[in-house]
């Protein structure tokens, strides 16, 4: 059997990744492909391009796949075909990755396609966060007039950058929960930032444009900034060889939306990623599993609306307009506003595109 069929044998194999007894997948979605060392010839390259591309993937999940292909592509057509199926999805991750492309001599055309292709067509993904790289892709393509609404609409705020892929710049350590913060005197309260800051920049890395968690310990990443109504999107890859990989994000300073290693029976996490954790009144659990394999990364999309929250994973909803209790204090309704946190346990857990826009 050559490389070829080989990955052809793989890529029929791709719907049958094994979860665990008891994890209730949602129908017919299909988790990214796990094993990429099989695009080494450009007949497999070809293949995987087009089955990335196949509609019964998530877009999300689809521009996973694709991003992976790009780290494996040898040649100029090999990328240009990638960024082509990119523009393709529609997603506001794939509009992200396409224009980081933009400065590339080579694929700056290819790239600006992508983004306008998605950008034009999702008005929604307006904002000062993407402004920056719309606007050049409709200069590569001669195209300001037909990006004009889109740009005009992002100067009145919408998406903006959470992390810009080089520092931790707008990100700060935490300092115990809001609660005893709100209870602290302005000097105490920056006696313990500094302090948390110190740990924080032990903790956490920016590492090949990810936000990463290498400490040892359970102090989050927190936004200097505070949001009430937002949505947010989010990647993120737990590490298969972590002895702990359990991680979360903290809404309003409250935990969490959970991201699981899904394997872990023993603690329950075969219900799958995106539950609010911590309630207790309310749903805790994710409607349905919708993770990718340990150590493949997925898509969060957040919507939090006064108490309640959405979660969709990889393109599937999960949690569905649920109210996100006060762990603080379940007498007291949620914070209406506060920071938003990055949470791991003990081993690697990576971030990326972190984009959150107010509502």
């Amino acid at each position: 059997m050559n490389k070829h069929h080989v990955f052809l044998l793989s890529l029929s194999m791709m719907a049958a990744v094994a979860f665990p007894t008891g994890a209730a997948m949602a129908d017919g979605y299909k988790p990214v492909f796990a094993d990429y060392s099989t695009l080494c010839t450009p007949q497999a390259f070809e293949d995987f391009v087009r089955k990335a591309s196949d509609s019964s993937y998530t877009p999300e999940n689809r521009v996973i796949m694709l991003r992976e292909a790009m780290d494996h592509a040898q040649t100029l057509k090999q990328r240009r075909e990638v960024l082509e199926q990119i523009g393709k999805t529609g997603a506001f991750q794939g509009m992200v990755y396409a224009a980081s492309w933009l400065d590339n001599p080579d694929l700056r055309k290819d790239a600006a396609k992508a983004v306008l292709q998605i950008a034009l067509a999702h008005p929604e993904y307006a904002g000062s966060g993407t402004k920056a790289a719309v606007s050049k892709a409709a200069g590569i393509c001669g195209k300001e007039r037909e990006a004009a609404a889109f740009l005009k609409a992002s100067a009145a705020g919408g998406w903006t950058a959470l992390f810009n892929g080089r520092t931790l710049a707008g990100w700060k350590g935490l300092v115990d929960d809001p609660i005893k913060r709100a209870a602290m005197s302005p000097d105490e309260l920056a006696k313990k930032q500094a302090e948390a800051d110190v740990r924080m920049r032990h903790d956490w890395k920016v590492i090949n444009g990810c936000i990463v968690y290498v400490g040892h310990g359970y102090d989050n990443l927190c936004t200097v900034d505070k949001y009430g109504d937002f949505e947010m999107y989010v990647d993120w890859k737990l590490d298969p060889s972590g002895a702990e990989p359990d991680a979360g994000i903290y809404l309003r300073g409250t935990p969490q939306v959970q991201i699981w290693d899904i394997s872990r029976t023993e603690v329950g996490a075969q219900v799958g990623s995106g539950g609010l954790y911590n309630n207790q009144k309310n749903p805790s659990k994710p409607s349905i599993v919708a993770d990718n394999q340990l150590g493949q990364w997925n898509t969060f999309r957040i919507i939090m609306r006064g108490e309640k929250v959405t979660v969709y994973l990889n393109g599937v909803k999960v949690v569905d307009n649920v109210t996100l209790e006060n762990y603080w204090d379940r007498s007291r309704p949620i914070f209406p506003r506060e920071q938003i946190e990055l949470q791991a346990h003990g081993s690697l857990t990576y971030f990326r595109n972190i984009y959150v826009r107010e509502l």
